[in-house]
C-alpha cells in the first residue's frame, strides 16, 4: 500500500513527518515495549531530525539504526553517524539507543575490508529487535534510495542479499563519494512501514517516473512497486 502526503513546503513536510514517525514509534512501544527506527543521512533529513527530537516519546525505549552509511570516520563531515548524533540524538532523544554500523574503519579500505565491515554490521544488527518499525528513506535524482545506487557493482547484493547489510561502491556516473554500507532491499521491505521523503521539482519528476513500475535503473521504484510493506510518501 502506498499513500501520498502532499505538503506545501519542506518545513511542513518535516513537521508532519516527524509527528507521523513519532506516532508510529509510540504505537510500537505501547504494543511491544520498544521501537526501532532507521534513518537516512545526507543533508535532507536535518530538519526532520530537529523536529523529531522534540516529539513526546519514551526515547529510552527507542533504538535508532542507520539506513546507510558512508565509509568515513565518524568525525568526517560526510558521516551519517555524526549527522544523527548532532541533529537527532539531542535533548530527550539522547536517551535513545543508537547502533552505528561500525566504530572504526580498517585500512586499507579495500573490497575485502568492506566485506568484513558488512559482516560485522550484520552481527551487530542480529542482536537488535527485528523487524524495524519505521525506516525513513530519501531519494537521489538518479533514483537511488538508501545507498542502493543504479548501476553500482554491488547492486545485485543490495537487491537480493540475505543479510540486512551489504556494501557497495557507487558507480562513477553517480558522482557519489565514498564506499557505502547499506540496508538491503529485503531488509527494508521487512520493515513495518517505510516513509519516503521527497522535496524539490527535480526529485518529484524522478518520483513520478519511478511510481510507474519496478525498474532496477530506478531503485526507489522497487520500494514503491511492491506489496509487502506499507509506504508513506511525503512530497513537497
Amino acid at each position: 500500500m502506498r499513500l501520498e502526503h502532499p505538503c506545501n513546503s519542506p518545513t511542513e513536510l518535516a513537521q508532519r513527518l516527524a509527528r507521523h514517525v513519532a506516532r508510529r514509534l509510540r504505537e510500537a512501544t505501547t504494543v511491544r515495549g520498544h521501537a526501532v527506527l532507521a534513518v537516512s543521512g545526507g543533508k535532507s533529513p536535518v530538519a526532520l531530525f530537529e523536529q523529531l527530537r522534540e516529539q513526546p516519546l519514551e526515547w529510552a525505549h527507542v533504538t535508532v539504526l542507520l539506513v546507510d552509511e558512508r565509509c568515513v570516520p565518524h568525525d568526517h563531515a560526510d558521516s551519517n553517524t555524526a549527522l544523527v548524533r548532532t541533529h537527532l540524538l539531542q535533548g530527550a532523544a539522547a536517551k535513545a539507543s543508537f547502533v552505528p554500523f561500525f566504530d572504526a574503519l580498517p585500512a586499507p579500505l579495500d573490497d575485502s575490508a568492506l566485506e568484513r565491515l558488512a559482516d560485522a554490521a550484520n552481527q551487530r544488527l542480529a542482536t537488535q529487535p527485528w523487524p524495524m518499525d519505521v525506516a525513513v528513506l530519501g531519494m537521489g535524482e538518479d533514483g537511488h534510495t538508501a545507498s542502493i545506487f543504479p548501476g553500482a557493482p554491488g547492486l545485485a547484493r543490495a537487491l537480493h542479499g540475505s543479510g540486512p547489510v551489504t556494501w557497495l561502491r557507487p558507480a562513477p556516473a553517480s558522482r557519489a563519494p565514498h564506499a557505502r554500507l547499506t540496508l538491503t532491499l529485503p531488509a527494508l521491505l521487512a520493515t513495518r512501514e517505510l516513509a519516503l521523503s521527497i522535496t524539490g521539482a527535480s526529485k518529484l519528476a524522478v518520483y513520478q517516473q519511478a511510481r510507474l513500475g519496478a525498474d532496477e535503473s530506478l531503485p526507489v521504484s522497487l520500494v514503491l512497486d511492491q506489496h509487502l510493506t506499507p509506504v508513506s510518501v511525503w512530497l513537497a
